[in-house]
């Protein structure tokens, strides 16, 4: 985004005289702007100075709109230089903490010219994100300039503005003063800094030294850490900061073309930009203060700068946008005590809102009023709310504004409306319809680049049918009433018919749609009567269509075009219809209605025609629904209470905050397109768009909160279902620390996301108390990877002074379980063919059973290819868990497969994982799916142990253990070559020929026993050497069988410690396989129900369908009909209740009985992992004890000898 750029008469300054009311005093001070457009301040003759922050102006005026003294005697001060009116002379600044709270700010000038060009001046300032959306590190030098601004008289900066900045509690102001003492600064709250001494450069010191940044130097020490030259500090090189820009900075899935790799070039730019020693920046050598500096600097922010931009195509037909919408805009608190404002409709538009409502009631003086019918809420002429929109709509976007009339005036009223409409509107009022975009049946709606600067009606239509039935009436169900005396709405809050597609009444929904209003009650007494008309269940006449003042009705309806009002009937009569011009208006009940049972011809429907939906009337509070729940479904006009700044209301400021605030977002392309089709309750991949895998790792905060709590940090997605994530990842609470908490905790992933498109990330900050801090909300579409600073807003979205959180972002393309090698394979081939040749080289020693060891973790196993042969080893003496005496090792010529994830889907009813042998060639299987009344059968362990992990880990084992045994066979083969020349030598000395059948050889054939059995070879030994007294038998020597007997036992050892480890491992992988398989069965019971749910539901409506049918044939009396319809109406609901509950009690039957089949094998794993443990100490204990008997006895022996 542009820089700020400050007209010089902003920067030079003004004198003013500034006023208020309530203390009517006028003040002379001189006004002025600092140079960077933070600030708007001024300072008096005593030299006291006022500062507000530019953010914090929401509207200038002057002239007519401006304010000017109610007192007489304060008009006559305020008055200076020329004789022009006071208003023309005056600039009222504006100024909010939200839409209700707002303060005014009043300057006099001398001549009319200047106040008009500080009140544009001013406003263009104000209204520009760039004051949002400052970098961490502008936000900083915001906070000094405030800081050099609140000099005291002598011009100096009194150090306790430093330390109230910061802190307000006394633990935390001595480590603010401890920072500015490490900076050179003064530290005592009664000292004062010259502001030569403390320029930004000494600041950003302090604020280093406040603020530690241990996890930043973590950062830098691992991106340069070839360049650990002891005693000097770390310092990054071109070439290291090229490769932390292209790694972890850069998002991997740009195109290369378009959005180049940075290179040294980029990368000395930066350097010199950044780096404060001017020697290291010559030499393109990079410290941790300028690393720091990047990472704050608006070259590395979190949001894409073009997201903030009016990026959007703004051709497109009105339907394919989102709209900000407000919902009884004059209200600015509780729905039915609450007071009106006609400010509020200002302030709204101001932020970028685009659609506001104004009810519409009789006056009791003929001047139609706004107010919140048969409540408490006092009334706003509708005039001064006419007159503020002509004023305010089209300050901060030049995109339509559409005003949602809920009509209940007469007719002359009415007329005065439309009269206010043309006076204060003019040409801004969209009076016809463009000659491109005409009223007629598949001609869509014109796009916002064409309405520019218009503002569009939203009211019922008036259409004169000459051949009209006579019987044509409005007929409201009593169950009606209660919504008549509300009138809140377009919608009367009856059920929405749907009718059968053989119904043949649309020129009849045709005539309602037109004549019907119920907007036009003309007197208190009539509402009462039709009110006793409805309760007595007769037909409710339209008397608007009958009354005399009938032209000046039509006044108000010609002002109507493109957002005609007409009652929802049914997703096939608009469709029929095809008028994209009218527009229905739904309560949130209804629409959820509407997206339940019916969400994909919900979407449809939001392709072509407008519809705007509403909180319910029962939301006395003012609270507000989510809105992304209808975004998703495609509704354009989602309205909101904007006097409640709740977590709705946040979400929806955040989102509207990009596409340049124009108040419009375009709809993705598949929710706009006719040959596309769109479930909003998708959980698998959008067709068309690729699915994103989204990780956060909060790492640290910055100045948080002035107050000692501790803090903690919510991380929310807002999108499809299945994309919404809500309270489920929060960080750890760092007590006590408000300043530089740091978090460190594990990465937050959400795995898989839908529809990037429609998803938003919501970051909140917390006092350990649950008090809320600060937030933001940042599309998925528009984030920035690698390490990040995040700068948070408060409730209504203006930023905090120096609030911050640093982040580790990373975004990539989703890869389901199990495709993550073969994705690599594609995305680097050369590298896979490599790795290919060099793990065959290794699986081929077990192919050869060459006698070579191997690393079993540069060897992974991979399911088995067709016509390749199995390889089976034997399995070793290690306490394995039960299984056969052999295990198949399965070796493919070369490996191909990619590794499969043991944790399985909820679509697939059999995980691969839990198969048993190798697969060859076959057809996809057909897999039975179980009924609910059937149920699930938990799992036996046996079958869990056959999964994939669990034998890989158990091969594993067996190769370590081989491993150990052959270089125990190694050195005994050593000790036993040594034995040998040693007795051949003494043999040759002693002429006596051996007998060589006493020397025993040691080999991997008789290894285990020789030894068990070395005690019998020592006793046979011994016998024969009574025998043949004559013969000189060779003997070990001491230190040859002390040293056997070490390596023995040293080899021993070492096979526990191993089989030890390997027993954690196995139970731990068995443990997860198993608890994977419980989950998957809970949730395919789950499956199961909503399937057969599903399936006894369509019946059900297919039956009542057929019935439907069925009865137009056979009664010809429409009345008779209708209320056979009801009764079946009924009679399906009650059957279906019934359905519902049956299956529901299976359901929870089958999961108890599932639930205690699972307990029954988590206690047989827990008594299985016991065992073996045990026998797993006892076997080698035994072999210890066989060790030291046998070799120690036959020792004694030799030596007694």
């Amino acid at each position: 985004m542009a820089p700020l750029d400050v007209p010089r008469a902003l920067l030079d300054g003004e004198k003013v005289v500034k006023w208020d009311d309530e203390s009517g005093i006028g003040l002379l001070v001189t006004i002025k702007v600092d140079e960077r457009g933070f600030f708007l301040y001024w300072i008096d003759q005593k030299k006291d100075c006022e500062v507000i922050d530019m953010s914090m102006i929401r509207d200038t005026r002057t002239g007519k709109y401006a304010r000017v003294p109610k007192d007489a005697k304060l008009r006559s001060v305020v008055c200076m230089g020329s004789q022009e009116p006071l208003g023309d002379k005056t600039i009222t600044v504006v100024v909010a903490t939200d839409f209700v709270n707002v303060s005014f700010i009043n300057f006099c000038c001398n001549k009319k010219q200047t106040a008009q060009i500080w009140t544009d001046g001013l406003l263009k300032l104000a209204l520009n994100l760039v004051q949002l959306n400052w970098s961490p590190i502008a936000f900083l030098h915001k906070t000094h300039t405030k800081l050099n601004l609140l000099v005291d008289k002598n011009g100096k900066i009194p150090v306790k503005n430093i330390l109230k900045t910061f802190t307000q509690n006394k633990e935390d102001r001595k480590k603010v003063e401890k920072a500015m003492e490490s900076s050179g600064l003064p530290s005592n709250k009664n000292d004062f800094v010259s502001p030569t001494k403390f320029t930004f450069e000494d600041f950003f010191t302090f604020y280093k030294n406040v603020t530690v940044r241990p996890e930043v130097a973590q950062l830098f020490d691992e991106v340069c850490n070839d360049r650990g030259a002891s005693g000097k500090k770390k310092l990054m090189t071109v070439g290291q900061f090229v490769d932390f820009l292209n790694r972890t900075q850069r998002d991997p899935r740009l195109n290369e073309i378009l959005h180049p790799y940075a290179n040294s070039d980029r990368a000395k730019d930066l350097i010199r930009e950044f780096e404060p020693n001017k020697q290291n920046a010559q030499r393109g050598l990079l410290s941790f203060d300028g690393f720091l500096k990047y990472l704050m600097s608006a070259d590395n922010p979190i949001v894409c700068s073009s997201t903030l931009e009016l990026n959007n195509d703004m051709d497109q037909p009105l339907s394919h946008y989102f709209i900000n919408s407000s919902h009884n805009t004059y209200l600015t608190g509780h729905q039915l005590t609450g007071k009106s404002s006609v400010e509020i409709y200002r302030q709204c538009l101001l932020s970028g809102c685009r659609c506001v409502e104004l009810d519409l009631w009789n006056g009791k003086t003929n001047e139609p009023v706004i107010l919140h019918g048969y409540t408490f809420v006092p009334e706003v002429s509708a005039r001064e709310v006419i007159e503020a929109i002509a004023e305010s709509a089209f300050k901060s976007s030049d995109y339509p504004v559409i005003l949602s009339f809920e009509n209940h005036c007469n007719t002359k009223q009415q007329a005065k409306i439309a009269q206010y409409c043309h006076d204060y509107f003019g040409d801004k009022l969209l009076y016809e319809p463009l000659n491109t975009h005409k009223l007629e049946p598949g001609v869509p709606l014109p796009p916002p680049s064409m309405l520019k600067n218009k503002i569009i009606i939203k009211n019922k239509k008036k259409h004169h049918h000459h051949h009209k039935k006579p019987t044509a009436s409005v007929v409201l169900e009593p169950a009606t009433a209660a919504t008549l005396v509300l009138g809140n709405g377009d919608l009367p809050r009856e059920p929405i018919r749907q009718p059968s597609k053989d119904s043949n009444q649309d020129d009849d929904e045709d005539d309602d749609d037109s004549s019907s209003d119920t907007d036009g009650e003309e007197e208190d007494v009539d509402r009462t009567a039709d009110l006793k008309h409805v309760l007595q269940g007769k037909p409710l006449v339209d008397k608007v269509s009958n009354t005399k003042e009938t032209e000046a009705g039509t006044e108000i309806s010609v002002l109507v075009n493109y957002c005609q009002s007409v009652q929802f009937t049914s997703f096939e009569n608009a469709e029929k219809k095809n008028r994209h011009y009218e527009m229905s208006s739904f309560d949130e009940k209804q629409a959820m209605t509407l997206l339940k049972e019916r969400p994909m011809e919900f979407v449809k429907y939001n392709k072509n025609q407008l519809s705007r939906v509403y909180p319910a009337g029962t939301r006395f509070d003012s609270s507000n629904f989510m809105p992304q729940v209808f975004w998703n479904a495609g509704c354009q006009l989602v309205a909101l209470n904007y006097q409640t700044m709740d977590v709705a209301m946040q979400l929806n400021l955040g989102i509207f905050e990009y596409n340049m605030r124009s108040g419009y977002l375009l709809k993705p392309e598949f929710m706009r397109r006719a040959d596309r089709t769109f479930d909003p309750f998708a959980e698998s991949t959008v067709d068309g768009i690729i699915a994103g895998t989204l990780t956060v790792e909060v790492l640290s905060g910055q100045m948080l909160t002035d107050k000692r709590v501790g803090t903690y940090v919510d991380i929310e997605m807002y999108g499809l279902p299945a994309d919404t994530v809500r309270k489920k990842f929060r960080t750890r609470i760092v007590p006590y620390n408000g300043i530089n908490p740091v978090y460190g905790d594990e990465p937050f992933v959400f795995k898989k996301v839908v529809l990037p498109q429609l998803a938003s990330l919501r970051l909140a900050a917390f006092e350990d108390s649950g008090k809320f801090i600060g937030h933001r909300i940042i599309p998925v579409v528009g984030l920035c990877p690698g390490y990040r600073h995040v700068v948070l807003r408060n409730e209504m979205g203006q930023p905090l002074p120096c609030g911050t959180l640093f982040l580790k972002i990373t975004v990539k393309d989703y890869v389901p379980d199990g495709l993550s090698n073969f994705a690599e394979a594609l995305a680097n081939p050369i590298k896979f063919q490599s790795d290919l040749d060099k793990r065959t080289k290794q699986l081929a020693v077990f192919a050869d059973e060459m006698d070579q060891s191997v690393n079993p973790d540069d060897t992974t196993l991979a399911p088995a290819e067709p016509d390749v042969k199995p390889v089976t080893r034997h399995q070793t003496s290690c306490p394995d868990l039960p299984t056969t005496h052999h295990m198949t090792v399965t070796l493919p010529p070369h490996r191909v497969s990619v590794t499969v994830n043991p944790v399985s889907t909820v679509e697939h009813l059999v995980n691969d994982d839990f198969n048993i042998g190798p697969r060859g060639p076959q057809k996809k299987p057909i897999v039975s799916t179980p009924s609910l009344s059937e149920g699930i059968v938990a799992e036996p362990l046996t079958k869990l142990m056959e999964n994939k992990i669990v034998k890989e880990k158990k091969l594993e084992l067996e190769k370590k253990i081989e491993r150990i045994r052959r270089k125990q066979e190694k050195e005994r083969h050593q000790v036993q070559h040594l034995r040998s020349s040693h007795d051949s030598e003494r043999m040759r000395k002693s002429k006596f020929p051996i007998n060589s059948r006493f020397v025993k050889r040691l080999s991997i054939k008789n290894i285990q026993e020789s030894i068990l059995q070395t005690h019998q070879d020592a006793s046979e030994s011994s016998e024969c050497d009574t025998d043949n007294s004559t013969s000189s038998i060779p003997r070990m020597s001491r230190s040859q069988s002390e040293r056997l007997l070490a390596i023995e036992k040293k080899y021993v050892i070492e096979e526990r410690e191993t089989s030890k480890k390997y027993h954690d491992i196995v139970f731990s992988s068995l443990e997860k396989v198993m608890r994977s398989s419980q989950t998957n069965q809970m949730k395919m019971l789950q499956v199961l129900l909503d399937k057969e749910t599903a399936e006894v539901m369509k019946k059900l409506q297919d039956r009542r369908r057929h019935d439907m049918k069925s009865l137009a044939k056979i009664h010809k009396d429409k009345d008779e009909i209708g209320r056979i319809k009801r009764e079946v109406s009924s009679s399906m609901v009650e059957k279906g209740v019934n359905e519902r509950v049956r299956l529901y009690q299976i359901y929870e039957k089958k999961t108890e009985e599932l639930e205690k089949q699972h307990e029954e094998i988590r206690q047989h794993f827990y008594d299985l992992e016991s065992k073996k443990k045990a026998e797993l100490i006892k076997e080698y204990e035994a072999k210890l004890q066989n060790i030291e008997f046998g070799l120690g006895s036959s020792t004694k022996t030799e030596l007694k000898q």
